[in-house]
């Protein structure tokens, strides 16, 4: 009987159609299904998402890859469903199209899975280039008829650069000195004399070493090097420079002058005194010494603890300060024309608000998507609305100098169309001749820069030329945050222009 049973539960299971699976190949061109006119034909997906997956299995040999996933939609249509084609448009240096079709291998008998849960699938494929935007879409097939709008899915990818925890170990950016520890040590021997030492590498021959100050250049010097070994440089500085830190910009051969960049703090060098005979009675003493001087803190340490609880709430009010006198972030709106390098001039003049003047910044690169769904003169009245400050920045670059610099496609604000800098001065011009309103926008020149003589209005602000009048361009914005309420903190800016 039991044998009799097994057998018919083989034969339903023979005859019920099995679950659908993918079959993917390479498809560049139109589909077939393109030039067949068909009564009916499937929705879009319901989601697509992208990650990165890698394959090999050492480090030293393996690859980073696409992991597209995308999830059925559960409707009625799912009976027409075919197949589904991706492709993805890969633009950086270079661009890249490559399209892929997934065939099911079966037809839809339901609209979801017999488990109850929605039909998902992925695909692995297309390689993955280092800080590349990916365009990825995805529809599915049979596509909608001629001149009849086709649905379809679509979502961005950036993939990383070299600093990354796995694109670092790929054989481009190890050339690039990813994993180069250049081990920066750097202290004051004296009032006036600084100490850099740090380790060079067989990639290059060429070493930039500097010293900033609140991201103003103190001092500057080559190194030249061919082989690992330890070098030394000496800097003359004032005697007040609190806060100095060392950059050191290496020029390997596959990346210079855009290789990565080590910065480092500069404490006190601590001073070994010279070889002398050693005392037993002396070492003992110091050894006891350090035991001593442990002791005497933890019986402070303990006397002061028992002496603030006592207080109770009274220390707690001396102890810390008010949530109230902490300083909120002073808002900047920056308006640059087109024609300045946005990585090596607006990014380093942002960095410059957020790391030394408690800036929020905000930079219509960073908000194209808002941009778009607002419109331009929106979003500016928006923002000139949430800002305690607007920014002109003005600079004195060619435009050739910054294609070179940054690299074709790489920062450089060339389209006339997302040149917000005349929108900009047109919408707030108005407010150049109110000394009320006048107060929140300023005028930054970098190098030998001029208002234009379209811009002459702009002449009644406010106008610093960095690095030069740094000190009163800071105190400047600190001025803001007279009038800002100590709760308004909104989140902080997303956008990265740290060098690669």
């Amino acid at each position: 009987m039991l044998l009799v049973l097994l057998s018919l539960v083989a034969m339903y299971r023979s005859v019920l159609p099995g679950e659908p699976t993918i079959q993917c190949g390479s498809e560049p061109g139109p589909s077939p299904e393109w030039m067949v006119r068909h009564n009916l034909t499937p929705g879009d997906l319901r989601s697509l998402q992208v990650e990165l997956v890698q394959k090999g299995a050492t480090k030293e040999d393996f690859s980073i890859l696409m992991n597209i996933s995308w999830i059925l939609r559960a409707d009625a249509s799912i009976r027409l469903l075919k197949a589904t084609k991706i492709c993805v448009t890969g633009k950086s240096n270079t661009e890249s199209y490559s399209c892929v079709r997934c065939n099911y291998t079966e037809p839809f008998q339901r609209q979801t899975r017999p488990s109850g849960g929605r039909w998902t699938f992925s695909y692995v494929g297309f390689p993955v280039e280092l800080s590349t935007v990916y365009f990825i879409g995805a529809h599915n097939i049979p596509n909608a008829n001629m001149n009849e709008d086709s649905p379809s899915l679509s979502v961005n990818f950036t993939s990383p650069g070299c600093l990354n925890n796995v694109m670092k170990y790929k054989k481009r950016c190890i050339e690039a000195g990813s994993l180069w520890d250049p081990n920066i040590t750097a202290c004051k021997k004296n009032e006036t004399t600084v100490e850099v030492n740090f380790t060079t590498n067989s990639l290059g021959e060429k070493y930039m070493v500097n010293i900033l100050q609140n991201q103003i250049p103190l001092g500057l010097s080559q190194v030249y090097e061919n082989k690992p070994t330890r070098r030394s440089v000496a800097f003359s500085v004032d005697k007040e420079s609190e806060g100095i830190e060392v950059e050191l910009t290496p020029y390997f051969h596959i990346c210079k002058p855009d290789c990565i960049r080590r910065r480092g703090p500069v404490g006190l060098c601590i001073e070994t005194s010279g070889p002398y005979r050693p005392d037993n009675n002396r070492s003992m003493l110091e050894g006891w010494v350090p035991l001593i001087l442990v002791l005497l803190v933890a019986t402070w340490v303990l006397a002061v603890g028992i002496y603030l609880t006592r207080r109770q709430g009274r220390s707690m009010e001396t102890s810390f300060p008010a949530a109230s006198m902490l300083l909120p972030l002073i808002k900047v709106l920056v308006v640059y024309p087109s024609e300045v390098c946005f990585h090596h001039t607006v990014c380093r003049f942002t960095d410059f608000l957020q790391n030394h003047c408690r800036s929020e910044v905000i930079l219509e690169k960073w908000q194209r998507k808002r941009i778009a769904e607002m419109g331009p003169v929106q979003w500016l009245s928006a923002q000139k609305q949430a800002a305690d400050k607007v920014v002109f920045l003005l600079s004195s670059e060619a435009h050739g100098l910054c294609s070179s610099a940054c690299g074709p496609n790489m920062g450089s604000a060339s389209e006339k169309a997302q040149d917000l800098f005349p929108l900009a001065f047109n919408l707030f011009c108005s407010d150049f001749s109110t000394q009320a309103h006048l107060h929140k926008y300023m005028v930054v020149y970098l190098g030998g820069a001029d208002i234009k003589g379209d811009y002459n209005a702009l002449s009644v602000c406010p106008q610093y030329r960095l690095m030069k009048d740094a000190t009163a361009f800071h105190t400047e914005l600190l001025k803001a945050t007279q009038n800002v309420p100590v709760k308004k903190r909104s989140q902080a800016c997303s956008g990265s222009c740290s060098p690669l």
